[in-house]
C-alpha cells in the first residue's frame, strides 16, 4: 500500500489511497466537508470533484485491476479488507457496491437501494467510464435532490445498475453507545465506520480520536478477523465467552446458543424515533438479569508470536449484579482479563472460527481454531 496523498484544486481537497496488489486495485477519496450557505450548490461542487478525479487522466488507468471507493470524511475504512472484498469483483463488469442505512426510517427516506456515502460505496472501472459520461445530464434531471449518495444511486439505477449489498461498510446512524453492535458483528469482512460524532467513544475511557487509534492497533496486525466473532463455553463453570476480535469480550454466567448471542445488544439508540421495528436487523435488550448481561472486557494490547497473534482484554467496570443463581453456575466476578490466541494465518471468507477457553485465578485464555465438522456452537 503505497503512502496516503492529496488530490486539490480550489473547490474539493481528497484523500487518495491508492493500494496496488497482485489481485486488485482501489482508488478512494473522501467527500471534504463544505462551509457553504446552500447545500445543493455545496453538492454540485462535490460532484464535479468526484467528475474530475473519475476522468481518466486523473487516475492511474495502467493498473490491471481498478475500482472507485468514495466515503466522507469523517469514515474510516479498513484497506486490507477492502482490497481483499473487492477483489472478487470484476472490474471490467458494471458493479455498484455498497450497504444501506441501519435505521429502517434512513433507508425509507433516502432509499432501500442507495448506497450510503458516509459507509462508502465502491464502483468498478466499467461503470466509472459509463457514469462519467451521463453525470451532467444526470445532475440535471435530478437538481431538486440535496444528498450526493441519493443523486449518484439514481443516475446508477438509470444506467441499468442496482446496489449489490457488502454487510461490512457501516453507516452508523445512531447515537450513543455502540458497542453491542460492535461485539456482535456479522461474519463479513469489517470495511468501515461512520458518524464518530453521533456515537460514544468506541472504548470506555477514551476520547474519540484515541479510541479510533486504540481500534487501529489491532486493525494494523489483522483486519481481516477485526470484530469476528467467536464464541465458546466453559460447562463445568456454566459459562459462555465471546469475543470480539480486537475490540472486547464477553462473559455469560449461562450457557447460551451462537444463534443469540450473534444478536447485537441494543445499547444504542437510531437517529430517528418511533414505533418498532427501528433497525434493519434483529437485536436483545440491555438486560440487568445475572443469567443474561455479560461481563464486559475492552481491547486493551495486542502482541505478535511466532505461531500466531495475541490480543488482551482487560475488565473495565464491575458489573454490580448478584451471579447467576442458575442451577450449577459459579460467578465470573474474579475474572479479570482474557488472553485470545489466534492463528497466524489469516481468516479465511465469511469462515465462523470456533474456541477453546480455560481459565486459572484471574485470568481466562482464548484459543481461536477451525470448527470440526459438523461442530454446534451452542
Amino acid at each position: 500500500m503505497s503512502s496516503p496523498s492529496y488530490h486539490t484544486n480550489s473547490l474539493c481537497k481528497y484523500l487518495v489511497i491508492l493500494g496496488a496488489v497482485a489481485v486488485s486495485s482501489i482508488f478512494v477519496f473522501f467527500n471534504q466537508t463544505y462551509t457553504i450557505s446552500e447545500s445543493f450548490y455545496g453538492n454540485i461542487f462535490t460532484i464535479k470533484c468526484q467528475k474530475r478525479l473519475l476522468q481518466p487522466k486523473e487516475t492511474a488507468t495502467n493498473l490491471s485491476h481498478l475500482m472507485y471507493v468514495t466515503g466522507d470524511d469523517d469514515s474510516l475504512f479498513f484497506v486490507d479488507n477492502l482490497v481483499d472484498v473487492l477483489s472478487k469483483y470484476d472490474h471490467t463488469r458494471q458493479h455498484y457496491i455498497g450497504t444501506n442505512s441501519e435505521t429502517i426510517k434512513s433507508n425509507a427516506y433516502f432509499g432501500f437501494n442507495m448506497g450510503f456515502g458516509g459507509a462508502g460505496y465502491a464502483l468498478s472501472y466499467a461503470l466509472v467510464e459509463a457514469l462519467v459520461v451521463k453525470l451532467d445530464e444526470c445532475v440535471e434531471k435530478y437538481h431538486f435532490i440535496w444528498a450526493v449518495d441519493m443523486i449518484q444511486s439514481l443516475c446508477l439505477a438509470d444506467l441499468g445498475v442496482d446496489l449489490t449489498l457488502e454487510k461490512g461498510f457501516h453507516q452508523m446512524d445512531l447515537f450513543g453507545d455502540i458497542s453491542g453492535l460492535l461485539s456482535s458483528h456479522t461474519t463479513a469482512p469489517l470495511l468501515s465506520l461512520h458518524h464518530f460524532a453521533t456515537v460514544s467513544p468506541l472504548f470506555p475511557g477514551m476520547d474519540r480520536p484515541g479510541s479510533v487509534l486504540h481500534i487501529m492497533k489491532a486493525a494494523n496486525v489483522d483486519q481481516s478477523r477485526m470484530l469476528q466473532q467467536s464464541i465458546c463455553h466453559v460447562r463445568a463453570s456454566n459459562w459462555t465467552f465471546s469475543v470480539s476480535w480486537g475490540y472486547s469480550v464477553h462473559i455469560y454466567e449461562k450457557i447460551f446458543p451462537r444463534s443469540y448471542l450473534k444478536l447485537p445488544i441494543e445499547t444504542f439508540r437510531p437517529w430517528y424515533r418511533g414505533r418498532p421495528p427501528v433497525f434493519m436487523f434483529n437485536t436483545r435488550p440491555v438486560s440487568r438479569d445475572p443469567c443474561e448481561a455479560p461481563h464486559w472486557f475492552f481491547f486493551d494490547s495486542i502482541e505478535k508470536e511466532n505461531d500466531g497473534v495475541v490480543t488482551s482484554y482487560t475488565r473495565k467496570f464491575i458489573r454490580n449484579m448478584t451471579s447467576c443463581s442458575f442451577s450449577g453456575n459459579i460467578s465470573a466476578d474474579p475474572i479479570a482479563s482474557i488472553r485470545v490466541f489466534s492463528p497466524k494465518t489469516p481468516r479465511q471468507g465469511r469462515k465462523v472460527e470456533c474456541c477453546d477457553v480455560e481459565y486459572e485465578g484471574d485470568v481466562a485464555t482464548m484459543r481461536l481454531r477451525d470448527c470440526r465438522r459438523d461442530e454446534i456452537i451452542a
